[in-house]
């Protein structure tokens, strides 16, 4: 009995034990139930939702890269492994047994050798069990069913980036899309881009239409292969309502010919994920505090010295220690005129000596990235062409959040910053007139940010908990045509915005941004002052 009872109790501790070696603060599976549920509401009467997991990329020869999932098939599942199918139906099915369904996953089917190598596999058990999905089949089992999506007035889908490969497996992602196709009939010849357009000539009313062939002839004029489209062309090129009407009748009859629909679950995903819920905004805020202290413990340990890359490691080491699987981005530390680069990504620079470094880093926990940057001066004081710059951009940033309320548009905190980033620029002769300052402030002011660095919106007026990021920034390349004093002087500063009722709230104010708290920061010791490795020839 004793032995029993010290065999019960070691497989309880194991248990115990094996269940604390994964996080547990993730979404839990009830979030993406009504994820789900959301997109159910929003979707057209009697149809289905077709969502795809991301595909296995390779890396070189026999390694790939590390996966990361779709977020959308991430935000809708909880499932993190590839060769995936969300089916998503409008309305309740019959089953063959009379039961009802509305959804369906189809996941990798478990495979011990396979598990060997790369790792547990939810399997279908798992799905259920831990994703809660009540109806779930091997990925493979949807290669041999009998879905017969022509029942359905509309197929919403992404279109497919062919990205992908068809790997050994029996039921991959090529698999998986190519079953897709088939049982959906697509063309061969389907472009997503012209049946959006077609979308948007059909439900156009007739006093608009010249607006709307203004714009279309735009996207005409961008896209080469829509030249030889005729209905758009014609459509694009008539002079008159009468004949617009009878174009519009034949794009409507094209679009009959099949339900395939590639543009509005787009617009469902903008519209749900531009709003965090309580759930995301616990991971969210995470990621950007764990981003800022990155940023903090940074400016303690930065000397002269340093690379680029060490800096970049220190950040990255920062992350992992609070758990952050990745980073949501690629690192870029820009020491001096590298700064100027605005997705500079190599960050093998030496030695930073006496520049300014701009570190534009993020860390992304459990899905959720963060956007976070600041610009220091390597030797811990900015000297006066450095200090003149900064806090402009910093006057140009504390504009834009101001900005960042309930129903401001979402180019408010861009047109408060360009403002003041042009009068500052003129006071100090740099340009000569306020549509100059875009030659060196030439990038957008905000982004949505979320399971994506640029997440997906609406971008329309500001919502109650959108998160946003506010990121001005000034870049003087060497040779500008300015006074040479100002040469290799790149400066952003970058915090995420809370959008509340409140007003905005900046969710990385531990990161110090201006030039005192900075300087002040800089004079910290850092737990890495000792850090000495040996030396390498």
């Amino acid at each position: 009995m004793r032995n029993l009872f010290l065999f019960s109790f070691f497989l309880f501790c194991a248990s115990w034990f094996q269940a604390q070696e994964v996080p547990n603060d993730f979404l839990p599976a009830d979030f993406h139930k009504g994820r789900r549920q959301e997109v159910r509401k929003a979707m057209p009467p009697n149809s289905v939702a077709v969502f795809f997991a991301a595909p296995v990329r390779n890396r070189a020869n026999d390694v790939d890269y590390i996966y990361h999932q779709d977020p959308d098939f991430y935000y809708l599942t909880g499932y993190k492994e590839p060769n995936a199918l969300l089916l998503i139906y409008s309305e309740m099915q019959k089953d063959n047994d009379g039961s009802g369904y509305d959804e369906v996953l189809y996941a990798q089917k478990r495979d011990e050798k396979a598990e060997q190598w790369n790792g547990k596999r939810l399997g279908v058990e798992g799905v259920k069990n831990k994703l809660g999905f009540e109806r779930a089949f091997n990925a493979e089992q949807f290669l041999s069913s009998d879905i017969n999506f022509s029942m359905f007035d509309n197929v919403l889908f992404f279109d497919f980036k062919n990205d992908f490969r068809d790997g050994n497996d029996a039921a991959d992602l090529f698999d998986l899309i190519r079953s897709f196709k088939e049982k959906s009939n697509y063309p061969s010849d389907y472009n997503a881009t012209k049946q959006q357009l077609y979308s948007i000539i059909k439900s156009t009313e007739v006093e608009n239409s010249a607006n709307v062939a203004q714009t279309l002839g735009r996207y005409l004029n961008y896209y080469e292969e829509l030249k030889s489209d005729k209905l758009l062309v014609d459509f694009v090129d008539a002079r008159d309502d009468k004949s617009r009407i009878e174009i519009k009748e034949k794009v409507t009859l094209h679009l009959q010919s099949n339900n395939l629909n590639s543009s509005k679950l787009e617009e469902i995903m903008n519209t749900l994920r531009e709003i965090k819920t309580k759930e995301e905004l616990v991971l969210l805020k995470k990621a950007v505090e764990i981003s800022a202290v990155g940023q903090l413990e940074v400016m303690k340990a930065m000397h002269p010295n340093m690379s680029e890359m060490e800096i970049q490691g220190v950040h990255e080491f920062v992350y992992k220690k609070y758990g952050a699987e990745y980073e949501g981005y690629p690192s870029i530390v820009g020491g001096g005129n590298n700064g100027c680069i605005l997705h500079y990504i190599e960050n093998n620079k030496p030695k930073v000596g006496n520049d300014l470094v701009l570190m534009d880093l993020g860390a992304e926990y459990h899905g959720y990235t963060a956007d976070v940057t600041r610009t220091i001066p390597a030797n811990g004081k900015f000297s006066k062409e450095q200090k003149q710059i900064y806090d402009i951009v910093f006057n140009a940033q504390e504009a834009g959040i101001k900005a960042s309320v309930v129903g401001a548009d979402f180019q408010a905190p861009g047109q408060a910053a360009i403002d003041v980033v042009a009068e500052g620029l003129m006071k100090l002769g740099i340009i000569d007139s306020p549509e100059e300052a875009r030659k060196y402030f030439p990038h957008g002011t905000s982004h949505y940010l979320g399971l994506d660095v640029h997440d997906k919106g609406t971008y329309q007026p500001f919502r109650e908990n959108t998160v946003i990021t506010v990121e001005p920034g000034i870049y003087i390349p060497e040779g500008s045509d300015c006074d040479k004093k100002w040469w290799g002087i790149a400066v952003r500063i970058e915090d995420d915005i809370l959008i509340s009722k409140n007003g905005p709230v900046n969710l990385s104010e531990m990161a110090p941004r201006t030039t005192e708290a900075i300087e002040a920061a800089m004079k910290l010791p850092s737990p890495l002052d000792n850090f000495k490795l040996p030396q390498l020839d």
